[in-house]
């Protein structure tokens, strides 16, 4: 947990000094980044909201995904992960976001698309960018890993740009 935990105050210290706020929408995890971030005492500083958006439904209810992109695609898809993370920003006052979607296991894995598959998806300033990883392990150890990556994978986007 301490790797969470310093890449999660990471993000809290690079966001509090842009003044930025995050939203974050997740399926496959299931509110554990959201709850990675509220763990520190001040994420409401920084943290404006997170969506559960486990179903299909909940992703175009929530977060205004189109039914043809999840039809066409699978929920599990890079064209999903990107709407879900551009409708966390859309359906929120945060200006960053990021999106996980994937299959954490044991069941619901295909060939394409195995037990491990996650996309993710971040939005930083009207910057959006989407990535894929396949996590070993099981339903748990796929669920952390994720969690890890994403809180990484925004810090290392923050990063790239510069503090106002």
């Amino acid at each position: 947990m301490e790797m969470v935990v310093t890449s999660a105050e990471q993000l809290a210290e690079m966001l509090l000094r842009r003044g930025w706020m995050l939203a974050t929408a997740e399926s496959c995890t299931g509110g554990l980044i959201a709850a990675a971030c509220t763990e520190l005492a001040g994420s409401s500083n920084w943290f404006e909201r997170g969506f559960v958006t486990y179903s299909n439904e909940a992703k175009i209810e929530l977060l205004g995904v189109d039914a043809k992109t999840i039809a066409t695609h699978g929920a599990v898809s890079e064209a999903v992960v990107r709407a879900m993370a551009a409708g966390a920003v859309r359906h929120s006052r945060a200006r960053v976001s990021m999106a996980v979607t994937g299959v954490a296991g044991p069941t619901g894995g295909t060939k394409d698309k195995p037990v491990g598959t996650v996309w993710f998806g971040f939005m930083v300033d009207g910057d959006l960018t989407s990535e894929t990883r396949r996590f070993p392990g099981d339903r748990a150890a796929v669920r952390a890993a994720t969690m890890r990556h994403a809180l990484e994978g925004l810090v290392l986007r923050l990063g790239e740009r510069p503090a106002a």
